[in-house]
């Protein structure tokens, strides 16, 4: 779906694209089934699907990997963010999350990194671009007509998986890796009311504060760094974000931690501000999905308990 496409669908009425327009998001849905099932496969009793939409926010196609446990709904929803140069498939393929989630008639939602495509600006590096998009809204050329991420995950998304599937809107959480993260916990933090616990892998824990962040903080939001705050988990808690019980794992061998991940200012940002959070160091484990698939349960569990 192109940006002309997108104005048709709201230009009529003088109603401008906003995610987190109530007017949009209803506008939206009252197009009917908008997301296509593109595969399905049965996995544990449940429903293992990727599903295809035009999406609103992005103005690009967006697939999103979609677990429908075997109980009758209405199901309690686990969105899981991916890192970078991640897709759908890597969450679904490597971290045997279905299993537990059917256990627990968990719905598990898990959106591809970034919008994509011909006319979706990308770099060669792999940590910005197509793969790498932040769980921002872009405010940047190149970036800023499809790089709306942010939006995406945090209304449109979970909007239209509420209208389609069989979900209970008042019992959201969501977890992620390293960017995803990253994601988790700012998401999270911003919208408490939407997700009642967070929980993240090897999360990247202070964009001010490492290389990452910085390259992509600077590209899609400019050289502002006051514009980062509200992408900055630790600085959003400092400047009194709260948001339901955390839970972070983080390996102690992982290659990332000391230069990228940092997760000792998460801790010391928890501990200043009164924030609930378990953040546990992990010995001998790195930042890979092996890492993931030992503690997916223990995540899954935690999401279970706080969601009731």
């Amino acid at each position: 779906m192109g940006r002309d496409t997108l104005a048709a669908r709201f230009g009529p009425e003088g109603l401008e694209w906003n995610a987190a327009s109530p007017q949009c998001l209803a506008k939206l849905l009252q197009e009917g089934n908008l997301m296509e099932i593109v595969s399905e496969t049965v996995m544990f009793g449940g429903r293992q699907l990727t599903t295809s939409h035009d999406s609103a926010s992005t103005g690009t196609p967006m697939r999103c990997a979609v677990f429908l446990p075997p109980q009758e709904g209405p199901r309690p929803v686990v969105m899981y963010l991916s890192g970078l140069t991640c897709t759908e498939d890597n969450v679904t393929q490597k971290a045997g999350a279905q299993r537990v989630a059917a256990e627990l008639g968990l719905i598990l939602v898990c959106p591809d990194t970034s919008p994509r495509g011909e006319g979706v600006a990308n770099d060669d590096a792999y940590d910005l671009g197509q793969g790498a998009g932040f769980y921002v809204d872009a405010t940047e050329a190149p970036w800023t007509p499809h790089f709306k991420m942010y939006s995406y995950v945090s209304a449109e998304l979970p909007a239209l998986i509420n209208a389609e599937f069989p979900t209970d809107a008042a019992r959201w959480a969501i977890t992620g890796h390293s960017m995803g993260g990253h994601g988790a916990l700012t998401v999270g933090l911003k919208n408490p009311e939407m997700f009642k616990s967070i929980s993240a892998f090897s999360p990247i824990v202070s964009p001010l504060n490492c290389p990452w962040g910085d390259k992509a903080m600077t590209a899609y939001l400019g050289a502002d760094r006051g514009a980062w705050v509200a992408h900055d988990a630790c600085a959003l808690i400092a400047d009194g974000a709260q948001s339901g019980p955390i839970l972070v794992d983080q390996g102690l061998v992982d290659g990332f931690l000391e230069e990228q991940l940092k997760t000792h200012l998460l801790q010391e940002a928890c501990d200043a501000a009164g924030q609930a959070a378990e953040i546990r160091m992990q010995p001998g484990y790195d930042h890979s999905y092996f890492f993931i698939a030992t503690f997916i349960e223990d995540h899954l569990r935690f999401h279970a308990k706080a969601l009731g």
